[in-house]
């Protein structure tokens, strides 16, 4: 019998030796794309501290020290996070024109993607709040009632019960929340800026937040409608029976006053 110099190959073995192939270049992907994906993720935060660190040293140094250690004229920023940064320069109230008791807020002179550089910088000098995501502070889905529950609670004592806000000792104030975006209410809740205490998650849940601005869009949002006609402030019957009395009245008395003179005129001619 004259025996074969090679064994016959099955039908099947290159389409084999094909998807082993296949699978190995698979393998191989999926053991160095991750690798690959988090090493440029660390790349750009990396290159958005660095312009953020400038950016700092341009704005900020002056008066929170080159490093954000803080000065006699700024407080340390290790520490605050992210979120208080995008608050602050979004909001246009950092950098401060000049030191006063309260900073208002004013036009913004940066870009969101320098208000990231600038928030990555100092989120690199310590452990803070974040920015939020927009699932976060979305009202859709809230609960407007609880929210007004919340707000009248924890915050109408400064900001009024509709949030038209208030006067407050030495020269502070608690600002009108008319058309604010809601991310910075959720930043402000988060971080507590000046004169407001914070409310974090172990505190105040992230549900509740989301209820609480769900209140203030519903009752002083850019398309809620007010059905007192003029509002004078939102202060209640309060304001208003004491803007009766001084203009009604003075108005009557200034009528009388008047009619007594024009009499008088009358009955000389």
């Amino acid at each position: 019998m004259k025996k074969l110099s090679a064994r016959r190959r099955h039908p099947l073995a290159a389409v084999v030796v094909l998807l082993l192939a296949l699978a190995a270049t698979g393998g191989l992907y999926a053991a160095f794309a991750p690798a690959d994906k988090a090493q440029a993720e660390e790349t750009s935060q990396s290159l958005a501290i660095d312009e953020g660190k400038k950016l700092f040293a341009v704005g900020c140094a002056s008066c929170h020290g080159t490093g954000g250690q803080g000065t006699s004229d700024g407080p340390s920023l290790a520490g605050v996070g992210a979120a208080a940064v995008d608050f602050q320069v979004a909001t246009g109230r950092m950098p401060a024109q000049q030191p006063g008791a309260q900073v208002p807020k004013k036009k913004n002179i940066y870009s969101q993607a320098q208000i990231d550089q600038l928030a990555a910088y100092i989120a690199s000098l310590g452990a803070g709040p974040a920015v939020p995501e927009e699932k976060q502070y979305s009202p859709d889905g809230a609960d407007i009632g609880k929210g007004g529950e919340l707000f009248r609670s924890n915050c109408a004592q400064c900001h009024n019960f509709t949030g038209e806000g208030g006067a407050l000792t030495n020269g502070k104030f608690a600002p009108s929340l008319e058309g604010v975006d809601p991310k910075h209410i959720y930043e402000a809740m988060q971080t507590g800026p000046q004169n407001m205490p914070s409310f974090p998650d172990t505190t105040m849940p992230e549900k509740e937040k989301r209820d609480i601005i769900a209140y203030l869009d519903a009752v002083n949002g850019e398309k809620t409608a007010s059905q007192g006609g003029l509002k004078l402030g939102g202060l209640g019957p309060v304001s208003e029976g004491l803007f009766a009395w001084i203009f009604g009245l003075g108005t009557l008395i200034a009528v009388a006053v008047w009619v007594a003179a024009r009499t008088a005129k009358a009955k000389k001619s």
